[in-house]
């Protein structure tokens, strides 16, 4: 476990990263308040709350916090994953990347891990440069979603197909979990759309990415919320500090963000699988119900296919990872 100088560290270049292009817009407020709720939620309330009142007033600036990190790994991590914040809107404005070119000379990055920055920075584009993101918020009803498109004539679906599609993703993403670099992870929701859009497409429906993000949200899993979970969970329960395969943390922390990806990555795949062979009338409602009962479903899965995960993990590169996400 990470002491709590460097917890405090981190989560507030998380911040600047969120306030970096200079407009407090709704998602960077959403994105600040449910980070608290995120930390607070998982024990790390006070001090941590405090962090984030100390970025936002300016009393603990991008420089100063990365100055307080000392470990090489934890310097890394700070760059990555303010690097997925600055595009996780799909687009990285000229002022966040002036930020994130600054914040990699404050975390004396510019020369040391050159291959590690550009991973980041390429994994990132990949990820969220095509498209702005859709709206974070669920419509009142997912029928009535604006930019899906009518459906062709119903093809021949082959369930079992969709079925195996399905379970690779939820493999997949758990492997990513296990990766040593924590840039891995910012694929994780790239390839959740990809596989909706599979799905979607298999049921002779064409989706395009605002309406996935409006559908995986609908079913109450927030694109934000995924990272903000992921970083409170890598932040609090000790992930921090991958290096070469070898955690500093605990194995049960490893195994909790593994368990995490295969389960909601196999819920959104079969989640899609009805609603789409269902005709798209599923209430918000029942789209949550629904995920939350597959949700329990793919956790107990997961314990079925760990020898998958782990062999999968063992021939994961960065080059891949970046062409699955660009493919």
């Amino acid at each position: 476990m990470i002491n709590a100088p460097t917890q405090q560290a981190l989560l507030a270049i998380m911040v600047h990263a969120a306030m970096a292009d200079g407009e407090k817009s709704q998602a960077e407020r959403d994105f600040v308040r449910d980070l608290s709720l995120q930390l607070d939620e998982q024990g790390g309330a006070k001090q941590l709350a405090q962090a984030v009142q100390a970025a936002l007033l300016g009393r603990l600036s991008a420089q100063q916090a990365a100055a307080q990190l000392q470990d090489p790994m934890h310097r890394q991590l700070a760059y990555e994953w303010a690097t997925a914040v600055c595009h996780a809107d799909g687009l990285c404005s000229p002022a966040e990347a002036a930020f994130l070119q600054q914040l990699k000379t404050h975390l004396q990055l510019a020369g040391a891990e050159p291959e590690a920055t550009a991973h980041t920075q390429a994994l990132a584009q990949a990820a969220y440069a095509e498209e702005a993101a859709a709206p974070l918020h669920a419509p009142a009803a997912v029928a009535a979603l604006p930019s899906a498109p009518a459906a062709a004539p119903a093809p021949a679906v082959d369930n079992a197909a969709i079925d195996r599609s399905v379970l690779h993703y939820a493999i997949l993403n758990g492997a990513l979990e296990l990766l040593p670099q924590s840039w891995a992870s910012m694929a994780i929701i790239p390839l959740q759309i990809k596989m909706v859009y599979r799905v979607g497409q298999a049921h002779g429906v064409s989706l395009d990415q605002g309406h996935i993000k409006e559908f995986i949200a609908a079913a109450g899993v927030g694109l934000t919320s995924q990272y903000i979970e992921e970083f409170g969970r890598k932040l609090l329960g000790g992930l921090l500090g991958k290096a070469g395969g070898k955690l500093l943390g605990g194995l049960g922390s490893q195994a909790t963000g593994m368990a995490f990806s295969f389960a909601s990555t196999y819920a959104l795949g079969h989640l899609a699988k009805r609603y789409y062979a269902g005709g798209r009338v599923m209430s918000t409602d029942l789209l949550r119900q629904t995920y939350q009962g597959l949700l329990s479903s793919g956790k107990t899965l997961q314990q079925q296919h760990l020898g998958d995960i782990r062999a999968r993990a063992s021939n994961l590169d960065a080059g891949e990872v970046i062409r699955m996400v660009r493919g």
